[in-house]
């Protein structure tokens, strides 16, 4: 049973959003959550459901190639539909891809995403995406920004106090910490998003950080939403 409190937005009536923080390769859990969320389902139907990853699917945990695998090939049940943002860590995969900044994405975990695809340890950064799955790597290339449904805003990391949602910059989206964390005005929608590990999920007035550090040791976390409260999956 999921243990339910007052959310600080609402979803229309008949809508549930189930929303996942950063996967990090940890593609064990990620299938675990999975199941937990079509049980959810079966056990409680709804008229309209959305998945929701909130990017960060890969680097630093084992199985990067598996959680792509995974999520590319879900068949969720009928009425659930599956939204996957793009997170800081595929957008510097796809920057070192096309050898861009390689440099950057080695010093945040790039190695086990490598590997998890077979690319052995000396290949030119020139040659990666040749051995790179040409579906993980379209996939990887059409991962949108956002999303918005009802009172709220999903996102990777957040975004710039004092610009409207429709105009944020795909940096703040992918990479922004303060002056986002501790800005306590109205967004214009409750903030959704992960990039930020904290132990347990955060829940404030105006955003929901769901980042519980997986490949941490903490759980992967999904935020289960409906009407006017919210509650909690963890595997």
């Amino acid at each position: 049973m999921i243990d339910f409190m007052p959310a600080p937005a609402t979803l229309p009536r008949g809508l549930r959003v189930y929303a996942v923080g950063d996967v990090h390769g940890c593609a064990l859990r990620l299938a675990k959550l999975h199941r937990l969320i079509r049980e959810d389902l079966t056990r409680r139907p709804v008229a309209a459901a959305r998945l929701i990853h909130l990017g960060d699917l890969i680097d630093r945990g084992q199985d990067s190639a598996g959680v792509l695998d995974l999520v590319i090939g879900l068949l969720p049940p009928p009425g659930l539909e599956i939204t996957t943002l793009r997170g800081n860590h595929e957008q510097m995969a796809l920057d070192a891809l096309a050898v861009g900044d390689v440099d950057l994405w080695l010093d945040n975990g790039a190695a086990a995403t490598l590997l998890s695809w077979g690319i052995p340890r000396h290949t030119p950064p020139s040659l990666w995406a040749k051995h790179v799955p040409p579906a993980h790597l379209a996939f990887l290339s059409g991962l949108p920004f956002r999303a918005s449904i009802g009172g709220y805003f999903f996102v990777h990391a957040g975004v710039r106090p004092g610009v409207s949602l429709a105009v944020q910059s795909p940096e703040d989206m992918l990479w922004i910490r303060e002056p986002f964390l501790s800005a306590t005005e109205n967004f214009g929608q409750v903030v959704v998003h992960g990039h930020t590990p904290v132990h347990s999920p955060e829940v404030h007035k105006n955003r929901i950080n769901i980042d519980t550090g997986a490949v941490f040791g903490g759980p992967l976390t999904a935020a289960v939403l409906e009407e006017d409260r919210i509650g909690f999956l963890c595997a």
